[in-house]
């Protein structure tokens, strides 16, 4: 009894007992608690949907032995009468841990978010990707200035007058990179409102092709002629983009003539064959054909139809047999397409 009574650095023996096993029961108890509610959250993510217990587990996973000790370490002082200073000094170092902690998970959860997100989208829309990376670095360095801010104004450093040197720093930064900021969130507002995403093909201009990346600050785009066209990001939001990816059908609009010796009877008969020749195609859906207009040399008829496929390629095709399928028609039917002609009228003087 004598020894536990005996007095050491402000406490007797019995109090430094206590302490101790009072400090490794909690930090004990926390190596416990972690591991098994990480085993216990990983065994649920495999059967739910959500990623939200995956987050957690790794949350979990990432809290460090040194913050478990410093817990245990600040929760032992409270049994002990120590000085002032050193009570300070581990109120000090708990909240220190605390934040650089906070960070680290932080920083786990979105890393493992951003994980997350890159195995959804690479391959479907890898531009989006490589911005989500760029703006994940800018929130991982805002945390951790965020953490350093923090702990500065914990200790007793003034941090208002470091805020607004920074502000007027960043102001000044700013300014000399504008157009790169500009670029940079050029391609934010791309990545969330998707006006194009990488395999559309768009036309910019008298530019055309498909989306090949979607960079920080330059969208690549292979023209049809093979050539690599690089936009900034800002200058193609402010033009007006063509996007024939989003087309669900492709309306066609085509033109031909007959001669003007044509019967009226043919004429009358001329929207009835091109209706049937439309319609014998399967991706092809007719509109109307119309005997429209009396041209210079020719009797001019437009037809409308929409081909079922937004793809060029199609549309291509389904053009070239309805225009062998008319010639074939008219050629059955006696109808001539008519050319660029002109008709001279002498006049005999008696």
């Amino acid at each position: 009894m004598e020894f536990l009574d005996f007095i050491f650095w402000y406490n007797p023996i019995r109090n430094w007992l206590v302490a101790a096993i009072v400090g490794t029961a909690v930090y004990l108890f926390l190596l416990l608690f972690k591991r098994i509610a990480v085993k216990r959250f990983k065994i649920f993510s495999r059967t739910t949907l959500t990623y939200a217990d995956d987050i957690v587990a790794h949350i979990l996973k990432r809290t460090h032995r040194l913050f478990m000790l410093v817990v245990a370490l600040a929760t032992a002082s409270l049994f002990l009468n120590l000085p002032q200073t050193i009570e300070t000094g581990l109120g000090h170092l708990f909240f220190i841990a605390l934040f650089i902690q906070a960070g680290v998970w932080a920083t786990s959860a979105i890393t493992f978010s951003q994980s997350i997100y890159r195995q959804q989208r690479l391959e479907e829309d890898a531009g989006s990707v490589t911005v989500m990376s760029a703006l994940v670095f800018v929130g991982r360095l805002v945390l951790w200035v965020i953490v350093l801010l923090l702990i500065l104004d914990n200790i007793g450093i003034e941090v208002t007058s470091l805020v607004a040197g920074l502000g007027i720093t960043g102001i000044a930064v700013a300014l000399a990179v504008q157009n790169i900021l500009s670029d940079l969130f050029a391609s934010l507002s791309i990545v969330l409102d998707k006006p194009f995403v990488i395999g559309d093909f768009i036309v910019v201009g008298d530019q055309r092709g498909t989306v090949e990346k979607i960079g920080l600050k330059t969208t690549r785009v292979r023209s049809l002629s093979g050539e690599q066209l690089v936009f900034a990001n800002n200058d193609l939001l402010q033009s007006r983009i063509n996007n024939f990816k989003r087309m669900e059908e492709r309306r066609i609009a085509f033109n031909f003539g007959v001669l003007y010796e044509t019967p009226v009877e043919k004429l009358e008969q001329i929207g009835e064959m091109v209706r049937e020749i439309v319609e014998q195609e399967p991706m092809a859906r007719f509109d109307r054909a119309h005997f429209l207009a009396f041209g210079d040399f020719s009797l001019d008829f437009e037809v409308v139809y929409f081909v079922l496929s937004p793809d060029f390629a199609i549309y291509a095709d389904v053009q070239q047999q309805l225009n062998l399928s008319l010639m074939r028609r008219f050629k059955a039917e006696g109808i001539e397409f008519a050319y660029p002609t002109r008709t001279l009228y002498v006049k005999r003087e008696a």
